[in-house]
């Protein structure tokens, strides 16, 4: 009998979770803060154990994120790619947890055709599948999901071919909490001049990110650079720098598809325009449900 199913996208720092119907509708959802970090595995079995009493009627359990890694409930290892949406729901990880069998998405592994560099990434092929299935992604091309670490990801044919992280994010984040650089910054990043001079320099990569970062201080120090428009200028420049990067590695023209917050997925896109590179933004607020409920139905069409 078709039975409702349980999806979780269990994180660092959050657990996500759908109840989701057979065909794939969202019946219900929940979320808190009670992500990987926080949690021991009494904890996780115990925030399991809630969940499965919240929707006592549901069948399958699925899970994606870091509830998947090696400092997770159970590490489900990756797959290589190219991979596409059915040879993923083919390699699910089953394991025990609170009674109950969740099966855990792994993540995906691939070594870049331009450097034989590997890369990795956990949780973000949920949300990408999702976004294929739903018709929202183009079946060729760019994807770029700006955030903490920001993925590059080249898809042909509807399937992942490769893809590059990129740490602006957290190193933006680092930076203006503590340090040298947070002394000199002021206010929130805006895409206005200053931002655009910081793309500038990233892109241009005239002098190198290290000495570049360390720029910041001294402009405003020696007032080239006003202290409320540090956090612009060092924001521009990450992504400017990170720009540079995707664009030695992939074909960025003509158009780049963004996914992700929109706050941020503005800046990259003014950075983008700046470099005279088009982007487009996604919907994608659903994506995580859209993949699991894609996992869910290639996995029944395999059985």
């Amino acid at each position: 009998m078709a039975r409702d199913f349980i999806a979780i996208n269990w994180g660092s720092s959050n657990f996500r979770s759908f109840l989701l119907g057979d065909e794939g509708a969202v019946c219900d959802a929940f979320a808190e803060p009670a992500g990987i970090a926080s949690l021991d595995r009494s904890g996780m079995e115990a925030q399991l154990a809630r969940l499965v009493a919240r929707w006592p009627d549901a069948g399958m359990i699925y899970a994606c994120g870091m509830v998947g890694s090696n400092v997770g409930w159970e590490d489900a290892g990756y797959v290589a790619c190219p991979i596409g949406l059915e040879e993923l729901a083919a390699r699910l990880h089953p394991a025990t947890i609170a009674g109950r069998t969740m099966h855990i998405v792994p993540g995906l592994a691939c070594r870049r055709a331009v450097d034989n560099a590997p890369d990795i990434m956990r949780g973000e092929e949920t949300e990408l599948f999702g976004l294929l299935r739903a018709g929202r992604l183009p079946q060729d091309g760019i994807v770029a999901l700006p955030g903490t670490h920001g993925k590059w990801v080249r898809i042909e044919g509807g399937k992942v071919q490769e893809f590059m992280t990129a740490m602006s994010g957290e190193i933006f984040d680092r930076l203006t909490a503590a340090g040298m650089l947070a002394s000199v910054v002021a206010a929130p990043a805006a895409t206005g001049a200053a931002f655009k001079a910081g793309v500038d320099a990233g892109f241009k990569r005239q002098p190198g990110l290290g000495t570049a970062l360390f720029g910041v201080r001294a402009q405003v120090i020696r007032g080239d650079l006003a202290r409320d428009d540090a956090a612009s200028y060092l924001r521009g420049l990450l992504i400017g720098s990170e720009l540079a990067d995707a664009r030695a590695i992939y074909p960025l023209e003509p158009t780049v598809t963004l996914v992700g917050a929109a706050p941020v997925c503005a800046l990259y896109a003014a950075a983008l325009a700046h470099v005279g590179i088009g982007s487009q933004a996604v919907d994608a607020a659903d994506a995580t449900a859209q993949g699991f409920a894609g996992i869910h139905a290639a996995r029944r069409a395999l059985a």
